[in-house]
């Protein structure tokens, strides 16, 4: 028996839920150790960098995400700005997560991704301290003399859960490849406590060895990028792959209650149940 369940939980596509705030986030890939580029993924599979939120943050506080977070207004000026002088059409909601994910990115871990001219680690450190002084990307464009490029970053998936009585973000999953695996992040140390690489499938690991606490978006997200061996084949996937949007639902089956996404987003594992799925 599978039956909807959204008169019995909060979580649901319902029509009352909470207005959401446009959010984005981006995983980054690097190569693992001692696997450089032509490697042939010697040193295993391809690591993505993970980031453990403050416990005192009201969303997902003390989860193990991706970097990321809202669209700011400025994000969405710049968005238009950079169509306007560059020609190239895009989504409004699509270029600004873009942009979101670039400076969260590098405000969260300091890595300047999404970003061409020339970009060493002191002037990604300069640019971190800048852009968490004014909160504007395109200050940083403007000091540095770099430009956004959008080709870098890869929509991988939109997650938009319909709350009731909780804080909803519609959320843009961006992919990027960082190539090196010689690179040092810090956290920021305000929204962030713990930066550290893995693998999709140790972070799983650890996940379920409950060394870290990850929520039901990015259980599910690690799953999908588990399957892949290097970038490059997550990269096609998800240009091959139509982006739905996720919002999970609750589902009876046989009794008990799953959390559960549409079956053609993409993913492997459509759900779980929900007395074990963490929803922040």
């Amino acid at each position: 028996m599978i039956a909807a369940m959204e008169d019995l939980d909060d979580m649901g596509e319902h029509a009352d839920a909470a207005p959401a705030t446009p959010a984005a986030t981006l995983v980054v890939f690097r190569h693992a150790p001692g696997a450089g580029a032509g490697a042939g993924g010697a040193g295993g599979p391809p690591e993505i960098l993970m980031v453990e939120r403050s416990g005192t943050m009201n969303f997902a506080g003390g989860a193990t995400v991706f970097p990321g977070g809202k669209v700011d207004p400025a994000d969405l000026e710049l968005a238009e700005a950079f169509m306007a002088r560059t020609g190239r059409v895009f989504e409004l909601a699509d270029a600004a997560g873009r942009i979101t994910a670039v400076r969260e990115t590098l405000e969260e871990t300091g890595l300047a991704v999404g970003l061409t001219g020339t970009v060493d680690a002191t002037r990604a450190a300069d640019a971190r301290r800048l852009v968490l002084e004014t909160g504007r990307l395109a200050d940083v464009l403007e000091a540095f003399g770099w430009e956004l490029d959008f080709d870098a970053l890869v929509p991988f998936a939109r997650w938009w859960p319909r709350h009731r009585n909780m804080r909803v973000f519609d959320t843009r999953f961006y992919l990027a490849n960082l190539g090196t695996g010689a690179v040092e992040v810090t956290a920021d140390a305000t929204e962030n406590r713990h930066l550290f690489w893995a693998s999709a499938a140790e972070a799983l690991r650890l996940a379920d060895e409950q060394a870290i606490r990850i929520i039901f978006p990015t259980r599910r997200n690690l799953e999908r990028l588990a399957q892949f061996s290097d970038f490059d084949a997550a990269r096609a996937h998800a240009l091959a792959t139509p982006i739905v949007t996720v919002t999970p639902r609750i589902e009876l089956r046989d009794g008990e209650r799953w959390l559960v996404i549409a079956s053609d987003a993409g993913y492997p594992v459509h759900g779980e149940l929900v007395s074990q799925a963490d929803r922040a």
